[in-house]
């Protein structure tokens, strides 16, 4: 008898230990690969006349939601942000602003719930009610994308007015139905009453859900749409693992429409004029910073020192950033400089006026530590020169003076339709042309030819000519041909320069279709999106000369008002920002090569036309189950279903 029981011990144990090593085996065991499900709600989903203003929903198993403040929508919009947790196998919700009648609610989880252990989503999943005896249940969807590049727009709310309100209700009423958009710039507006409407999209900064700030961005447009449905399927691909199909479902579904509108986001120009701050980081210059610029410059009167022709002043193109440089060094070396600065600002009623300020402007290194500093220098000069002369090498007995540095932007290689540009750290106080020359080889002889030289601002010179394809130059700047303000001249220069042959580069053409006569500014971008040609066609014929080999794209703006730049849009003048196309497929260049193409900016979506290699904003990889186990089934040579 004890026999038998011993053999019954030990089939039972051998039993337990096979179990145990099927479910939780020390190499990890089956993961759990089901989501999280549903089990009830309270009030109940897609109930009529609830007036609880608190929400609880059941699930199978123990949920977590992620970043809820952010993911989880309420429509229409609340002004008290709700409460959403989660506890266990349960969410909280709890709406704080009153319930308005005869409204249906919608609570938009997107894929935010996950469960606890593996993280298996859940996947889109929406909780609605209504208010009154009837709930809405239309849907409509769309993108929004920057109006200057086309870049997907993360995060902005978008929603619903009706048809028929008056343009003041953005700026007046918060949106009927709000949602926010993906990483894709792509948004779904749920829980719509039947009707017609506009859509537009808000940066909302200060949480009224209505465009009351000029610096939020907005987007908008005239299109009216009236939500309507389709029965319709769309496949499903089942994988039997990471390589191989298992089958494809045909799902049908309720396809909502539209399912395509574009809204084209900007921020209106902040012609608000104020201050934002003053520097003297650095000693010689004085540094002013504008919200806005104006063609009458900031005017400075000294109090502790002479302001006549104490400047020279260099603003940047916008006129909102100023660099007062100081002439005099000894007005450099004074480390404190106190002035009265007048100044234009916009006054509470939009119009500029003049302004004055008492500003002391102090360098961050005093005086006395920049002698010292420069004391440090000549000591660790001079011992480096003793030693030298401690060891019988050529030594200097006179620290050499200071040069102005100046920078050529000019390759070894140069393009036929480039321009040699010359940089000064520090503004120009003399240019001698006679002693700056550019020659041309000539068989072996090196000939002068002309050119022309232009200031560009106070601190860059363009040297331009008409290069000779295949040819060889050289530039020669002598010593002291350039100084400064503070009587610092250049180092003598020669560097050499050759033009490409003809056969070295690509040429492009485009004919534009749907142009219509319309002005079309049109820019080659490299491969990271930056602009290296730009083109003017307002015939539909666009031509690039002189393209280097590799890979482009194209983008194109309408130039509506024939000033040479992209303009936004204003809300209150009714205005668009100007239209923005981009050629979705990449252009390859080789040399010798003529490339000539078509191109019609219109007749791709918007949303689709921005290649995805220059998109900074990438999509957010879409949460799905691993399928862990068919990769551990592989591993162990068994097959494996779910």
């Amino acid at each position: 008898m004890a026999k038998y029981k011993f053999l019954f011990l030990a089939l039972l144990s051998s039993i337990l230990l096979s179990s145990c090593a099927r479910m939780g085996s020390p190499d990890g065991g089956w993961f759990d690969e089901e989501p999280p499900r549903v089990i009830g709600t309270s009030p109940t989903d897609k109930g009529t006349n609830v007036n609880s203003q608190k929400v609880r929903i059941f699930f199978n198993e123990f949920i977590k939601i992620d970043n809820p403040s952010e993911k989880v929508i309420v429509s229409p919009p609340q002004m008290e942000p709700p409460e959403i947790k989660a506890t266990g196998r349960t969410i909280f919700v709890e709406l704080k602003d009153s319930l308005k009648p005869n409204t249906t609610y919608t609570i938009d989880f997107s894929d935010a719930i996950t469960d606890n252990n593996e993280g298996n989503p859940l996947g889109s999943y929406t909780y609605s009610f209504s208010t009154g005896g009837e709930i809405d249940t239309m849907e409509v969807s769309g993108y929004v994308l920057e109006a200057e590049d086309l870049e997907p727009v993360k995060g902005i709310a978008v929603g619903l007015y009706k048809s028929d309100a008056p343009d003041s209700v953005f700026r007046t009423e918060p949106l009927l139905r709000i949602t926010r958009t993906d990483s894709r710039g792509h948004f779904v507006i749920k829980g719509i009453a039947p009707g017609s409407y506009r859509a537009f999209a808000l940066q909302d900064l200060d949480g009224n859900y209505a465009f009351s700030q000029k610096n939020e961005k907005i987007a908008f447009n005239h299109d009216i749409f009236v939500p309507s449905s389709k029965p319709d399927t769309r496949h499903d691909t089942i994988w039997r693992d990471t390589l191989h199909i298992e089958r494809i479902l045909a799902i049908p579904y309720t396809h909502f429409l539209p399912d395509d509108i574009v809204l084209r986001a900007f921020t209106e120009v902040q012609s608000e004029r104020h201050l934002l701050k003053t520097e003297r980081k650095d000693p010689d210059r004085l540094n002013f910073f504008f919200t806005y610029g104006d063609t009458q410059l900031p005017e400075i009167k000294g109090l502790n020192f002479d302001e006549k022709d104490a400047f020279v002043v260099e603003a940047n193109e916008k006129l909102d950033t100023m660099t007062y440089w100081l002439r005099d060094t000894m007005l450099v070396n004074q480390d404190t400089l106190q002035m009265v600065v007048t100044y234009n600002e916009t006054d509470t009623l939009g119009q500029l006026v003049a302004k004055t300020d008492t500003l002391e402007m102090i360098p961050k290194t005093s005086y006395e530590k920049r002698l010292k500093q420069q004391q440090k220098a000549f000591e660790d000069w001079k011992k480096e020169q003793d030693k030298k002369k401690r060891r019988g090498q050529p030594y200097d007995s006179v620290m050499p003076p200071k040069f102005l540095e100046i920078k050529l932007k000019a390759a070894g290689q140069l393009d036929p339709d480039h321009h040699i540009l010359i940089d000064s750290p520090t503004p120009f106080a003399k240019v001698d042309s006679s002693q700056i020359r550019l020659s041309m080889k000539v068989d072996t002889l090196w000939q002068a030819v002309d050119f022309n030289l232009q200031p560009l601002g106070v601190r860059q010179l363009k040297i331009s000519h008409g290069w000779q394809l295949g040819a060889e130059y050289s530039l020669e700047i002598d010593s002291a041909a350039i100084s400064d303000i503070y009587g610092t001249d250049c180092k003598a220069i020669k560097q050499t320069l050759k033009v490409k042959n003809e056969d070295a580069y690509t040429k492009l053409s485009f004919a534009l279709g749907g142009m219509n006569g319309k002005k079309a500014v049109v820019q080659l971008l490299n491969s990271s999106g930056s602009p290296v040609k730009q083109a003017v066609s307002t015939t539909g014929q666009v031509e690039f000369l002189y393209v280097e080999p590799g890979t482009y794209f194209l983008r194109m703006f309408v130039d509506e008002n024939d000033n040479g730049v992209w303009d936004t849009g204003d809300y209150d003048a009714d205005q668009q920002p100007e239209p923005v196309y981009f050629r979705h497929e990449p252009i390859e260049c080789k040399a010798k090569w003529d490339v000539n193409q078509r191109w019609n900016p219109t007749e791709r979506p918007l949303y689709l036309q921005k290649p995805e290699k220059i998109t900074k904003q990438k999509a957010e990889k879409q949460k799905t189950i691993r399928n862990k186990n068919a990769e551990r089934a592989k591993q162990l040579g068994i097959t494996y279903k779910r």
